[in-house]
């Protein structure tokens, strides 16, 4: 297991495809994994979110690069730099690659408190020999490690032009390193000089005499502001061929890290959840590569169930079932099982399931011990005991078109991605207006009062598009660490749950397209509402210490409209919540037996 990091940092996915081979070179020689990461950086004065677009497009990109013996990510950021040295302690980076014709290559000579090579060109594909100019400076010992590195993945060999005044040739240091430079078969040319060595180096640096070129970053590590000294510039700025800088930690000046102007970093709320939009928000064309999530899932061990909570879905249960059966199944193995999770359906839905071969439990019958409740939630809740993966997805089954990508766009977030534990998807919800549809009319309740409710007291769950949405999927370990709602507060109650136990960055969100399903009436709609609203002050109020929702009316007066009169109809509408399952018994118990321990 590897415990340390090699970043490749890069603007495209093109330019990190070119420095991908000496990546692998380099991390194979100094047993480092490799991370790809793709920087989109905005200017400072527009929106982090207005890179949302572009950044699914570089993690698509980066995904296809990626093998299987590195990860990838995309950062949306207005200073590159900067951020690129916060990833650096979270990921444990010993090593940067970029490119030296990146508008921010210099920067990361100049500023970053680790090992960097930058690459010129494309390392060549035939390559005979390599020039190794070396003076005996404070880099010398990482471009003869890369040197080295490189000429025994390629078989090349390698030319070592010596320019050094005798004074520097008596420092014991110095003489211990040519010393050794003597017993490396792979050095098979010295050229030695005196003086100032810029006009030999650049006629060694020819493609018939040599292929590569690999150096110090510079002479004297305080002679400039710049990260690359006068001759390595010049060297880059004149040369014909693919050129290798490289600059070690070690001996690092004082200043390296103080000449770049690092703006305070912005945790404002509304910075945050812009910066979040841009880099958690996912588009299920991402992950339309079947094959490569089951790769990344049986890489990393992982087991998947999908649940499918059903209340009276007859016209619809059959067509959910083939088409996730169809692709998940029998044509990728992605799915460890799916199992109906049903709330007492007095239709055919049962019927139909069954006939599938889909196996169907009735969630009161599931810990009656603990009393039962109506709601998807108490679904939801008791499917966490019935289901058996590490990675769990629910999606609506009164879905009328139905496709893959309600399934694998809410999964490939977290099998590409370690860090996040819940995903939610969004999507536009035409709305039927008679026999037409408004493309984007649905999502009444969303818009008018959970988007309003979350944006006034969880601002950081403001940037979901659609908070209520029923097509999600999380990590086990975090599911059953947050109680759950019972009735149609549970998507509420989980996103602020979930925000409060695992963070903001720990969620992210996907765009599935379109869903078209059934509309509820307005008098749905209220309940629906009414009841969100009690699950966001209750939680408001624990949150400082008063109980909020028991000084609230827990009755509500529908207003119905019926042969030219108006009357009310009062609905008693109390919120219960089930605790978290990791702290019921049964379930533990089963957990333990399920892993062996």
């Amino acid at each position: 297991m590897y415990k340390h990091n090699l970043l490749v940092v890069g603007k495209s996915s093109e330019e990190v495809a070119r420095l991908l081979p000496l990546a692998r070179i380099l991390a194979r020689a100094r047993h480092l994994r490799i991370r790809l990461l793709g920087l989109i950086v905005l200017p400072a004065e527009q929106s982090l979110s207005a890179g949302a677009r572009a950044a699914q497009d570089a993690r698509q990109a980066l995904s296809q690069l990626a093998q299987a013996e590195m990860s990838s990510e995309v950062r949306v950021t207005h200073d590159a730099i900067q951020q690129v040295r916060e990833l650096l302690p979270r990921d444990n980076v010993k090593l940067v690659l970029g490119s030296f014709e990146s508008e921010f290559g210099d920067q990361l000579l100049q500023t970053l408190p680790c090992d960097v090579v930058l690459l010129k060109g494309t390392l060549p594909q035939k390559l005979n020999r390599i020039l190794l100019p070396i003076r005996g400076g404070p880099y010398a010992a990482l471009a003869l490690e890369s040197a080295l590195a490189v000429a025994k993945a390629t078989s090349a060999e390698i030319t070592l032009l010596h320019a050094v005044t005798r004074p520097r040739f008596r420092d014991e240091r110095v003489q211990a390193l040519f010393k050794h430079l003597d017993t490396l078969p792979q050095i098979t040319k010295w050229i030695q000089v005196r003086g100032t060595p810029e006009q030999v180096i650049l006629e060694q640096a020819r493609p018939r005499r040599h292929q590569l070129v690999v150096m110090g970053a510079t002479r004297n590590p305080r002679q400039s502001n710049s990260g690359i000294g006068t001759i390595a510039r010049q060297l880059l700025e004149q040369s014909k061929i693919a050129t290798v800088l490289v600059k070690s930690t070690q001996n690092l000046p004082e200043r390296a890290t103080a000449d770049h102007n690092f703006s305070p970093v912005d945790y404002t709320i509304s910075v945050v959840v812009d910066k979040w939009f841009a880099e958690n928000t996912f588009h299920a064309h991402e992950f339309e590569d079947i094959a490569q999530l089951v790769a990344l899932k049986e890489k990393q061990g992982l087991t998947i169930s999908l649940g499918l909570p059903t209340l009276n879905e007859e016209a619809t249960i059959g067509s959910v079932i083939k088409t996730m059966r169809q692709r998940f199944v029998r044509e990728y193995p992605l799915l460890d099982e799916i199992v109906v999770i049903d709330s007492d359906s007095t239709d055919r839905t049962i019927e139909i399931a069954e006939g599938l071969g889909v196996p169907v439990v009735k969630h009161p019958e599931v810990l009656t011990q603990y009393g039962t409740w109506a709601g998807k939630g108490e679904a939801l809740w008791n499917s966490l005991y019935v289901l058996r993966g590490d990675l769990i997805a629910w999606i609506d089954t009164d879905i009328v078109n139905i496709h893959p990508r309600f399934v694998y766009g809410i999964l490939g977030p977290l099998i590409r991605e370690p860090r996040l534990m819940y995903v939610k998807g969004f999507y536009q919800r035409p709305l039927r207006v008679g026999r037409k549809f408004q493309a984007r009319g649905g999502g009444r309740v969303t818009e008018l009062t959970a988007r309003p409710l979350l944006n006034l007291f969880y601002p950081e769950l403001s940037g979901f598009v659609q908070p209520l949405a029923g097509e999600y999927a999380g990590r086990r370990a975090a599911l059953e660490q947050v109680p759950f709602f019972v009735g149609y507060g549970v998507e509420t109650g989980l996103l602020i749950d979930l925000l409060t136990r695992f963070g903001l960055q720990a969620m992210g969100q996907v765009d599935l397209e379109e869903r078209v399903h059934r509309n509820q009436s307005l008098h749905a709609l209220s309940k629906m509402a009414f009841e969100i609203v009690q699950v966001v002050m209750q939680r408001v109020g624990e949150a400082r210490g008063l109980e909020l929702v028991e000084q609230i009316n827990r009755s509500m007066k529908l207003i119905r409209y019926e042969n030219d009169d108006f009357d009310l109809d009062v609905a008693d509408i109390q919120i219960h919540e089930r605790p978290p399952m990791v702290t019921i018994p049964e379930y533990t118990e089963l957990r333990r037996k399920g892993t062996g321990e």
